[in-house]
C-alpha cells in the first residue's frame, strides 16, 4: 500500500466521527432520490404492466340505450384495435348491520367467457355462473370493508326492485385502481362497490336486452385519440351518448396520474438541497484538514509529491465519504422506497401486485450528484493545496490580524469570554456565514416537510367547512324535476334541502380545451357555497360564468374574457359565456353558474342531478331508512364520512412523507452543527487549554466555545424560515394539478416546530463536544509548534 493511502486510512479513523456526519447528510441526499424517484418508477411500471395484462381501454363512453348492433359498427372505426360494449348502471345498497347506504357500480359480464377489456384479477372464489341471477364478483377493497368472503350476501336496489346478491367472487380491476363513488372526494370502501354480474340479469332489470350503456375502445398504435373520440360521440348520439373521453379524464387512471405527480415533485424540491448542504460540509471539513496539514503538504511536496498526486490525495478522503454516505443513503432510499411504494399500493390504489423498480441508473445518479457535489465543496480548499509552494508550506501561517471589534467606550459592557467569541466569527466571516447557510438549509427542509401538514389542514377547513357544508348530498340515476327537492326535504331529519344541477361540457380558449362540470345552483345557496381565491363568498350574477382559478390558469383567461361551451348533455350544442368569476376550489376544475342561468342555456325546465341536506344528527338512521326506499336515488354521499376518510387516507401520508423528511432533516441539522463545532474546537483547542492554566474553569471554556455556536443558531433561524416558505411555494406551485391543489399555508407552529428541532440537534452537538472539551489534554495541546 502506498505511503498516501496508508495516511488516508489514518486520517479517516481519526476523523469518523466528522466523517460520519457528512456522509448522513450525503446519505439524506441519496434517500431522498432514491425514495422518490424510485417508488415513482415502480408505481408507474406497475400500473404500466397491470393495464397491459389485464387490456385497460383508451377511450370511454355511455349511452342511454344503445343496440348491440353498434359494436361492429364502433368496431370499423379507423384505429380501433377492440371493443368492449357492456351495461354500466349506479344503484342503491343495503348492507347487513350497516346503517348507512352503500352505492354499487353495477358492470354487466359477458354471457360467455371473459370481458374483451378492462379484465377482472380474481383474488379469491370464481366468476358467477350466466343463468344465476343473484350471484356477483366484488371488489376487493368493498370486501375486506365489510368481511365479506365469497357466500356472503347483501341487497341492492335494481330499477325500483330489491335483488338479494349472493358473493361468489372477489376481483380487482385496471379501471378501478383508485374507486370514488358518486359525490365523494375520496375513496370509501365501506360505502362503494363496484359489482360484477351476469349481463342476462343486469339487463333484465333495467330493460336492456340485447342492448349496451357503456363502451371501451382499444386503440391501435399511433390511432389519433381525439379523432376516434369525435366518430364514437357521432355513432353514440342518437342513442343518447354522453360524451366520449380518453384515459386522461377517465377517473381512477387521472386520480393515479396524480399521486405520481406528487411524488415526482418531491424528487426534484428536496434531495439538491441535501447535496447542496453536503458539498458546504466537505468544504468545511477538508478546509480543515488542509490548515492542520500544512507542513505536512510542503514536506510531501519537498519529497518530490506532485500536485496532482496530493491533491488525488484528499479527493480519495472526499470519495470514502461519499461512498460511506452511498451505501448508507442507497440501502436506506431502498428500504424507505418500498415501504411508500407498498404505502400508496395498499392504501390509495389497488393493485394486484407491486414491482419495486431497482434501476441500476438511478443509483448511479445519485452516485455521481453526491460525487459532485462534494468534489464541488472540496475545491476551493484543494485550491489551497496546489497553490502552497513547499518552502512556504512548510512554515507556521502568519499570525492573523486583530481589529478593534467594539468602540472603546462600549468594550466595558462586553464580557471578555463574549468578546473572544465575536472575535472569532469576524476572523473567519465565509466559514461563519457557510455554516448559517447550513443551518438555515436545515431549518427549511424542516419548515417545507411541516407545510405538508398544514396545508392539508387549510384545504379541510376550507373544503368542508367554509364552501361545503352539507351532511351528505342525495344523487339521483337520472335527472329529476326540480319539485324533487321538496320531496326530499320532507324526509325524516331534513332540516334544509338545495338543488344542485350538473352538466357535462367542453370549455375552450384558443387552442386551450378541457372536459368539466358545470354545477348549476341557488344563488342564495347556503350549503354548498362558492369561495372566491381570497377565500370570501361569491354570489353567482343571473349570467355568465365562474370557473375555478386552475382552470383559468389552464384557458388563460381573466373576468371578463368569453369562452366556448361544447354541451355535451342534452341537444349538442355550441355557447359562448363570459368568465364572471374566478373561485378557489382544491378539487377537480369546474364552472358554476345560477341554475336558472344553466336552465335557459340547456333550453330546458329547471331541473336537478342531486339534493344537498343539512341534516338532524339524531335522526341520521331514520333518514338513512328513508333514502333506501327511494327507487330514483342512485347513491349518497355523506360528508362527515368524507372528511374521516380524507383524514385517514391524506393524513397517514402526509404523517409519513413528512416524518421521513422531518427526520432526514433533523440528520442535516446535526451534522451542520456537529461539523462546526468540532472545526471550531480543534482550531481554537490551543486558546482554549491557554484559558484553562490561566485559571479558566471548564465551564467557562465551554462557554466560549458554545455561545459562538448558539449565536449562529440564532442568527441561521430567521433566514432559514424565509427559505421554507420559498421552499413551501415551489413545492404548492409543483403539487398543483387539475384534480387536486394546495394553498401556500404554513402555520406558525410549524416555525416554532423546525427551530425547536434545530435549536435540539445544536444542544445534542455541544452534548457531544462538551465531552471533548472535557477530555481535552492541555498540556499535550501547549506542546504543539506554533
Amino acid at each position: 500500500m502506498r505511503a498516501l493511502d496508508i495516511k488516508l486510512l489514518r486520517d479517516f479513523a481519526r476523523l469518523w466521527a466528522q466523517a460520519l456526519a457528512i456522509a448522513l447528510v450525503v446519505a439524506g441526499g441519496v434517500a431522498t432520490l432514491i425514495l422518490a424517484v424510485g417508488s415513482y418508477r415502480s408505481l408507474d411500471e406497475t400500473r404500466a404492466a397491470y393495464y397491459e395484462r389485464y387490456r385497460f381501454g383508451d377511450v370511454f363512453a355511455t349511452a342511454r340505450r344503445a343496440p348491440r348492433a353498434l359494436i361492429d359498427e364502433i368496431a370499423a372505426i379507423p384505429g380501433v384495435a377492440a371493443v368492449d360494449a357492456r351495461i354500466a348502471r349506479l344503484a342503491l345498497l343495503d348492507i347487513p348491520d350497516y346503517p348507512e347506504p352503500a352505492t354499487g357500480q353495477l358492470i354487466s359480464l359477458p354471457q360467455i367467457g371473459e370481458p374483451t377489456l378492462n379484465r377482472l384479477y380474481m383474488r379469491a372464489g370464481r366468476l358467477p355462473e350466466p343463468e344465476r341471477s343473484g350471484e356477483v364478483v366484488v371488489n376487493e377493497a368493498f370486501a375486506k370493508a365489510h368481511g365479506f368472503t365469497p357466500g356472503s350476501r347483501f341487497s341492492a336496489i335494481l330499477n325500483g326492485r330489491k335483488w338479494e346478491l349472493q358473493i361468489v367472487g372477489v376481483a380487482l380491476s385496471p379501471e378501478f385502481i383508485y374507486a370514488v363513488g358518486p359525490g365523494d372526494i375520496m375513496p370509501d370502501d365501506r360505502r362503494f362497490a363496484v359489482i360484477w354480474m351476469p349481463e342476462k340479469a343486469i339487463a333484465s332489470a333495467y330493460d336492456l336486452d340485447d342492448a349496451f350503456s357503456s363502451v371501451s375502445v382499444k386503440l391501435l398504435y399511433g390511432a389519433s385519440e381525439r379523432e376516434i373520440i369525435m366518430r364514437l360521440d357521432a355513432v353514440l348520439d342518437r342513442y343518447g351518448g354522453g360524451a366520449a373521453y380518453g384515459r386522461k379524464d377517465q377517473r381512477s387512471h387521472a386520480w393515479v396520474d396524480h399521486e405520481l405527480d406528487m411524488l415526482k415533485s418531491m424528487s426534484r424540491t428536496l434531495p439538491p438541497i441535501f447535496l447542496l448542504v453536503s458539498a458546504f460540509l466537505v468544504n468545511l471539513t477538508l478546509s480543515r484538514l488542509v490548515a492542520l496539514e500544512r507542513e505536512q503538504i510542503g514536506l510531501m511536496k519537498a519529497l518530490g509529491y506532485r500536485n496532482a498526486g496530493i491533491v488525488m490525495h484528499y479527493l480519495k478522503f472526499v470519495i470514502l465519504i461519499v461512498m460511506s454516505g452511498l451505501v448508507i443513503g442507497g440501502g436506506a432510499g431502498t428500504w424507505l422506497g418500498m415501504y411508500v411504494t407498498n404505502l400508496f399500493g395498499g392504501l390509495f390504489f389497488h393493485f394486484p401486485f407491486l414491482v419495486f423498480a431497482r434501476s441500476p441508473d438511478l443509483y448511479v445518479i445519485a452516485a455521481v450528484l453526491s460525487l459532485v457535489a462534494a468534489v464541488i465543496g472540496a475545491f476551493r480548499a484543494l485550491s489551497e493545496v496546489v497553490s502552497l509552494p513547499p518552502a512556504v508550506a512548510m512554515q507556521p501561517p502568519a499570525p492573523p490580524r486583530f481589529r478593534r471589534l467594539l468602540p472603546f467606550s462600549s468594550a466595558r459592557f462586553v464580557s471578555q469570554p463574549s468578546l473572544m467569541m465575536l472575535r472569532n466569527i469576524t476572523r473567519h466571516p465565509v466559514r461563519a456565514a457557510m455554516t448559517t447557510l447550513g443551518m438555515a438549509l436545515a431549518t427549511a427542509i424542516l419548515v417545507v416537510s411541516l407545510f405538508m401538514r398544514d396545508t392539508m389542514e387549510q384545504l379541510i377547513d376550507v373544503t368542508y367547512f367554509l364552501a361545503d357544508r352539507q351532511d351528505a348530498t342525495v344523487s339521483f340515476v337520472e335527472r329529476r324535476p326540480q319539485n324533487v327537492v321538496v320531496q326530499i326535504a320532507r324526509l325524516p331529519g331534513v332540516l334544509a334541502a338545495e338543488p344542485y344541477r350538473e352538466v357535462s361540457v367542453r370549455i375552450r380558449n384558443g387552442n386551450s380545451e378541457r372536459r368539466i362540470l358545470i354545477s348549476g345552483r341557488p344563488s342564495d345557496a347556503d350549503l354548498n357555497r362558492i369561495i372566491d381565491t381570497d377565500l370570501r363568498l361569491v354570489a353567482l350574477p343571473e349570467a355568465g360564468l365562474a370557473i375555478s382559478s386552475m382552470l383559468a390558469r389552464i384557458l388563460d383567461v381573466e373576468v371578463g374574457d368569453t369562452v366556448e361551451i361544447d354541451l355535451l348533455d342534452g341537444a349538442r350544442r355550441t355557447v359562448s359565456l363570459p368568465v364572471t368569476a374566478l373561485v378557489e376550489d382544491y378539487f377537480g376544475i369546474r364552472g358554476m353558474m345560477d341554475a336558472q342561468a344553466l336552465a335557459r342555456m340547456m333550453r330546458e325546465a329547471p331541473a336537478v342531478n342531486s339534493v344537498n341536506v343539512s341534516l338532524d344528527q339524531n335522526m341520521r338512521e331514520l333518514f338513512y331508512g328513508a333514502v333506501k326506499t327511494l327507487p330514483v336515488v342512485s347513491g349518497l354521499a355523506l360528508q362527515r364520512v368524507s372528511l374521516v376518510n380524507f383524514r385517514e387516507l391524506i393524513g397517514i401520508f402526509i404523517t409519513t412523507m413528512a416524518g421521513i423528511y422531518t427526520g432526514l432533516a433533523a440528520v442535516i441539522a446535526f451534522g451542520v452543527v456537529y461539523v462546526s463545532a468540532r472545526i471550531s474546537l480543534s482550531e481554537r483547542a490551543r486558546e482554549l487549554a491557554s484559558l484553562r492554566v490561566l485559571g479558566f474553569t471548564r465551564g467557562e471554556v465551554l462557554r466560549i466555545l458554545l455561545v459562538e455556536l448558539a449565536l449562529v443558531t440564532l442568527i441561521a433561524l430567521p433566514p432559514g424560515w424565509g427559505i421554507g416558505y420559498g421552499l413551501a411555494w415551489v413545492m404548492k406551485t409543483q403539487l398543483a394539478g387539475e384534480l387536486m391543489r394546495v394553498r401556500g399555508t404554513v402555520a406558525h407552529s410549524s416555525y416554532v416546530l423546525a427551530s425547536a428541532i434545530v435549536i435540539a440537534a445544536a444542544v445534542l452537538s455541544a452534548l457531544v463536544v462538551r465531552r471533548r472539551v472535557y477530555q481535552l489534554d492541555f498540556v499535550s495541546v501547549l506542546k504543539t509548534r506554533d
